[in-house]
């Protein structure tokens, strides 16, 4: 049965990439609206794919680099299996290519969404959404895919060893693992890239024409809308679509590790093949039901601001839903002992994830109270702006992390059938919590796209001079579109915790693997005690590596952990700073030499703007994408494996408060502005709306650079921690 069961997963991954290609070709067959329509979206298209061609080229020498360490560690020091080297690349493709398709598709949605709200509200609504459904669809297909092709290669050619039957498993799912860094590592880099591009064009573009100028966001004759509108694509969909395709996978692969560890010590295959495809059966499954989901969100013309939100709301919670009782019947069906309670580890997963998002609406949406305040602080100038923004970011992070307290809690304790000293089913539940919440990222992520699609289409109904009505629906879409990114933003960062947890217990399976590797067959626990590394619980290898906070070696690591998600933030944010700084000068310049811009007599030099951002995202990207890959290795080298435990410790529980703080801040900032510019307090062009916008540039790298890329930060040096496993066990200075 369960042999027949694992097929419903690349079968899944299939018929979402089929849907995906359906929904790409009934948004193509749209009309894009007139010449002006065609040419704005034709620009923002060019500068999109000219940017991802240039950082894939540099992301391209990055992975060179590492494959040639991998190999040398896999095939000359046999440090390594001699698969990570290969399953680096691919996971690094596929996430990178899920990027691309994703806007591919969004540059040729926007204009057409614009030209669709035309007519009416819903067809704008449809086309961005199902647009938006391309992405979700492409990724949950890809990784799904991803993982099922790699079980199938490592399951043909890995041979059983008779003595360690079980043996088998852990080592395939650990070399899993290792495609998971790959996607790390290019989301990162697509992220970080993309949100310095996008944010560099942004404030370049609010600060000189809002603030300076007095001209409309959009306005054609603003230098730097072009490159605003290209830096959604880059930022907010190629570089969201990378995220999240790590985060998804990460969190199915890291549980089917834990599964095949939990389970190792019975003896029993079969059972620890049942462990570890579930979190891949109820991923499929999700796939399923969030296409069901996705065809359910419909709108009425006039809908508020709430009801925008309930029809997408009304997709998600379906799948939701629906996802509960298929767990259920999924795990019913595969037999695991202890099933109900492992389903309902899954439950308090999905529970979570609507906590976070639901909490990240409320702070960030400008149709409740924290916004709307912050917004009225506007009155008193920029500073109380600023001020008021940190303490709401601040404030908002309280629910988010008393829920995933909850939820790890929970999920461990019924996994480990109500014994917290069952580690290994303790940590499966979380982990499985993990994919819980991401199993409906289908829908989930289409609502999340569906936002810079909406903002390119308000931006091209400006440049395109359309009606004052369709210019108010693209508006009501797009401030929708804030709400549903920073709540899709607070997802990923919720789940990034519970994987980041589970990630770091498969650490432990590496570390048992590396062991054996290099000859180490027993753990000396003293006393005259010794077990073999084959029969060793997690608490034996704590033990073992003397794993408590006492030994300064881990208070070191959760120190530097700490420090890195703080480091890091201020390197991307100060790179940001640099390449607004250069695009603010360069909007000013143009403003003053190209007589004739603002009467709308001359055409501003938008390629010039574009490269500006291209070349500052190209520039900035590089040093911390690669401290995220250092800082684990140098880790380990010093100070061991206690060191590295710490350093993922203390960088999971710092950084997953931080992106919380900043994404919720910088959401708030935006939508206070949206809530100005709906025509309270004054409206736009009043000193309340400058106030607001100067709140909203701070607020930029906040949520679209350094916060959102946080939640990589924190699985990718875990992810590094994992491959460079074999390496730490072998050496180290203390």
């Amino acid at each position: 049965m369960e042999n027949f069961l694992f097929w419903i997963v690349p079968s899944a991954s299939l018929l979402a990439l089929l849907l995906a290609w359906y929904f790409y070709k009934q948004m193509k067959a749209q009309s894009e609206g007139n010449d002006t329509m065609i040419k704005i979206a034709a620009y923002v298209r060019q500068g999109a794919m000219s940017y991802l061609k240039q950082q894939y080229k540099i992301v391209g020498l990055v992975f060179l680099g590492l494959v040639i360490l991998f190999s040398v560690m896999a095939y000359g020091f046999n440090l390594q299996n001699p698969w990570v080297p290969i399953a680096f690349l691919t996971g690094g493709l596929f996430s990178g290519l899920s990027g691309f398709l994703g806007m591919k598709t969004a540059t040729y949605a926007s204009a057409r969404t614009a030209n669709a709200a035309r007519t009416s509200l819903n067809g704008g609504l449809t086309v961005a959404f199902r647009s938006g459904a391309v992405m979700g669809l492409v990724v949950v297909g890809l990784g799904l895919l991803d993982i099922s092709f790699w079980y199938i290669i490592l399951d043909w050619f890995m041979p059983t060893d008779p003595a360690t039957p079980t043996a088998k498993l852990c080592i395939i799912t650990t070399t899993m693992l290792t495609f998971g860094m790959g996607a790390s590592t290019q989301a990162l880099f697509a992220r970080v890239g993309g949100g310095i591009y996008t944010k560099a064009a942004d404030v370049g573009a609010d600060l000189v024409g809002k603030v300076e100028a007095g001209i409309p966001e959009d306005d054609p004759r603003n230098p730097a809308t072009i490159a605003d509108n290209v830096g959604d694509n880059v930022g907010d969909v190629a570089g969201m679509g990378a995220d999240l395709y790590e985060s998804y996978c990460g969190s199915i692969l890291a549980t089917a590790a834990l599964g095949a560890a939990g389970y190792m010590a019975l003896g029993d295959v079969t059972l620890q093949f049942k462990a570890v495809i579930a979190p891949m059966l109820i991923a499929a499954v999700g796939i399923i039901l969030s296409i069901i989901g996705i065809f359910c969100v419909r709108t009425k013309e006039n809908a508020s601001m709430k009801d925008l939100l309930g029809a997408l709301s009304f997709g998600t919670n379906l799948s939701s839903i629906l996802i509960i009782g298929a767990t259920f019947l999924i795990l019913w069906m595969l037999g695991l002992p202890n099933w109900i309670n492992i389903s309902l580890s899954v439950v308090i997963g999905l529970l979570v994830g609507i906590v976070i998002g639901r909490s990240t609406e409320y702070y960030t949406s400008q149709s409740y109270k924290p916004t709307r305040k912050l917004a009225e602080s506007g009155k008193t100038g920029p500073a109380t702006v600023i001020i008021s923004g940190v303490g709401l970011g601040m404030v908002s992070t309280a629910v988010p992390v008393l829920a995933v307290v909850v939820g790890i809690i929970l999920s461990y304790w019924l996994a480990a059938g109500y014994d917290f000293s069952n580690v290994g089913m303790g940590l499966y539940g979380i982990g499985i919590a993990a994919v819980g919440m991401l199993s409906t990222l289908g829908i989930t992520l289409a609502t999340d796209a569906y936002g810079p699609i909406a903002d390119n289409a308000g931006g091209n109904a400006e440049m395109s001079g359309l009606g004052k009505e369709v210019r108010q629906r693209t508006d009501a879409l797009d401030s929708l579109g804030n709400t549903t990114a920073a709540t899709g933003k607070g997802f990923a960062i919720g789940s990034a915790a519970l994987t980041g947890l589970a990630l770091l217990a498969s650490y432990i399976e590496e570390i048992r693997i590396g062991l054996d590797r290099i000859g180490h067959t027993a753990l000396n626990m003293g006393d005259n005690i010794s077990k073999s590394i084959h029969e060793a619980t997690f608490v034996d290898f704590m033990t073992y590596y003397n794993v408590n906070l006492m030994n300064p070696k881990v208070l070191s690591g959760m120190f530097i952990g700490a420090m890195m998600s703080f480091l890091f933030c201020g390197l991307t944010m100060n790179a940001v700073g640099r390449a607004a700084a250069h695009m603010v000068d360069e909007v000013r310049r143009q403003f003053h030499e190209i007589k004739g811009i603002l009467t709308g007599k001359a055409e501003p030099d938008y390629a010039r703007c574009v490269q500006i951002s291209t070349k500052g995202a190209q520039r900035e990207m590089v040093f911390p994408s690669l401290l995220a890959i250092v800082a684990p290795i140098l880790t380990g080298l010093i100070f061991g494996v206690p060191g590295v435990i710490g350093l993922l410790v203390g960088g999971l529980s710092a950084g997953f408060v931080l992106a919380i703080f900043m994404a919720n801040a910088g959401g708030a900032w935006d939508n206070a502005k949206k809530y100005i510019e709906e025509g309270n307090f004054g409206g736009k062009g009043s000193e309340v709306h400058k106030a607001t916008v100067v709140g909203d540039t701070v607020g930029d790298p906040f949520k679209d650079t350094s916060g959102p890329s946080l939640n990589i930060l924190i699985k990718l040096m875990s992810m590094v921690a994992i491959v460079m496993a074999g390496l730490t066990v072998s050496w180290s200075l203390f």
